[in-house]
């Protein structure tokens, strides 16, 4: 059916078999009157049957049926489904700027590999997704409020820069909190309703070493029913240089993002340089879908046939002297 259409009350369409037989009774009626002017004189058949106005007649029928039709559907309450225009799909990316985003074992390096593929990211998303900015290094902070304003927030990755330590169930917490707060939502109305339109991106490279414990900011998450894509950005063993020339060894910690992604019904990806991690975020934004809904549509329905009916109506009477 087009759009999904469906009927709220689909026992009331039984009223289209009253339609029916009216119809086959009006069908009777005119068939006998036919019938009854064979035996007329013709010298009396106009008195009997006078000249009917044709495509008059049967442009006010047809208006009146239609009319009947549309507002019988209308009864039976149909819906379409249609994207919510008062909500916004929300993604919040939280990425992470800790010291170890240096190293050089993705080319150039894991932070301006994750900067590059998140501007381009966030300038390919939907006109209708607000998206935020979170940055994580000792704390969380907002970055940037969830908007639809991408390009400044694609502009805002550009201020960041790195810094010791990795608070990721700060980060976490925080990019929850400017997810709900944007769509105008609470902790506990988002756990009792429907899954809200938001997505969380943790972009990460490793262990959470400070702030918020993990395992509480997940269950605050996977309360408010928000998935998790988690991205691990690096190699698995982890070896490369930072910007002074040390040679460090910084492993990802894919197990955590693993966690992390399972406890809250989300897909934790492995990307261990730009290309890789390109192809991650174009499968997200591929399950990034605002939120839709049914939506009735019974009375545009019901406009539609009293508009039907008024423009049979008005001409009948001016035609026929009578409404039909």
């Amino acid at each position: 059916m087009p759009h999904d259409l469906a009927f709220e009350s689909p026992g009331r369409l039984w009223a289209f078999a009253g339609l029916l037989l009216a119809a086959l009774a009006a069908a009777l009626i005119l068939w006998r009157r036919r019938t009854s002017e064979q035996y007329a004189d013709s010298a009396l058949r106009p008195s009997v049957a006078p000249k009917r106005q044709g495509w008059r007649r049967r442009l006010a029928a047809i208006g009146l049926v239609l009319g009947i039709v549309a507002l019988t559907t209308a009864f039976a309450r149909p819906s379409v489904v249609a994207t919510s225009k008062d909500e916004r799909a929300v993604v919040v990316i939280a990425l992470d700027t800790s010291t170890s985003m240096q190293v050089d074992d993705v080319a150039p390096n894991r932070f301006t590999v994750a900067k590059q593929t998140a501007q381009a990211f966030i300038r390919e998303l939907p006109d209708d997704i607000d998206v935020g900015l979170v940055a994580y290094s000792a704390s969380a902070r907002l970055v940037a409020t969830p908007t639809a304003d991408h390009e400044s927030v694609a502009t805002a990755v550009d201020t960041l820069s790195m810094d010791g330590g990795t608070a990721m169930g700060s980060a976490l917490q925080l990019s929850l909190d400017a997810a709900l707060r944007s769509l105008g939502l609470t902790a506990a109305s988002a756990a009792a309703g429907d899954p809200p339109a938001a997505r969380l991106v943790l972009l990460s490279d490793g262990d959470s070493t400070t702030g918020t414990p993990v395992d509480e900011a997940v269950s605050a998450v996977a309360d408010a029913q928000i998935p998790v894509s988690t991205i691990g950005l690096g190699t698995e063993s982890g070896q490369g240089t930072v910007f002074d020339g040390r040679e460090v060894t910084a492993p990802v910690n894919f197990a955590l993002l693993q966690q992390i992604a399972d406890g809250t019904g989300g897909t934790a990806y492995r990307a261990a340089g730009a290309a890789e991690l390109q192809d991650v975020y174009t499968d997200i934004g591929q399950q990034i879908v605002p939120k839709t809904e049914r939506k009735d549509v019974s009375d545009a329905v019901a406009g539609i046939g009293l508009v039907l009916l008024m423009g049979t109506a008005l001409p009948s009477l001016v035609w026929f002297g009578r409404l039909a």
